[in-house]
């Protein structure tokens, strides 16, 4: 399941990058409109700075921004950040294997063969979302709604 970190880190870097290369969000103003705990959001941030992925700036006219652009950086490096591997079972993870101890063989393990076709699914899927392709398909979804609107 995804920790309530990376789903607040998620909606901020979505902020950002509708913000892109249009300077610095204080984490005060990020915090109101996604309703976050500003505390909490610091620290997800400041982790997030440690990675490389945020930038910050101090003083009047500081805050946050993206250290890279949009459309580089994926929800699955993200949620590998904050949450460590997405495979379900360590045995399957590329970034932190541990063999099973009670596990015979892991070329016949019906459990390993069903999870490991579960964590490539699910990188698959998150290593394939940008945060950039995620504003479109938000636009996308806020057009629809629109002309739906519209018609009535």
């Amino acid at each position: 399941m995804l920790s309530k970190k990376a789903k607040y880190a998620l909606k901020a870097l979505l902020v950002l990058a509708e913000e892109y290369n249009q300077g610095p969000v204080l984490i005060s103003d990020l915090a109101e409109r996604e309703g976050i705990p500003k505390k909490f959001l610091e620290q997800i941030l400041l982790e997030l700075k440690k990675h490389g992925t945020l930038q910050s700036r101090k003083g009047k006219g500081g805050g946050y921004l993206l250290g890279k652009p949009p459309e580089s950086v994926t929800f699955g490096y993200i949620i590998r950040v904050l949450d460590g591997p997405l495979a379900p079972v360590s045995c399957v993870s590329q970034t932190a294997y541990q063999r099973c101890e009670e596990c015979l063989d892991e070329a016949t393990c019906g459990v390993r063969i069903a999870m490991k076709e579960t964590r490539d699914a699910i990188a698959r899927v998150l290593d394939g979302v940008t945060l950039a392709g995620a504003l479109k398909k938000i636009e996308h979804v806020k057009i629809g709604q629109r002309t739906r609107k519209a018609r009535k």
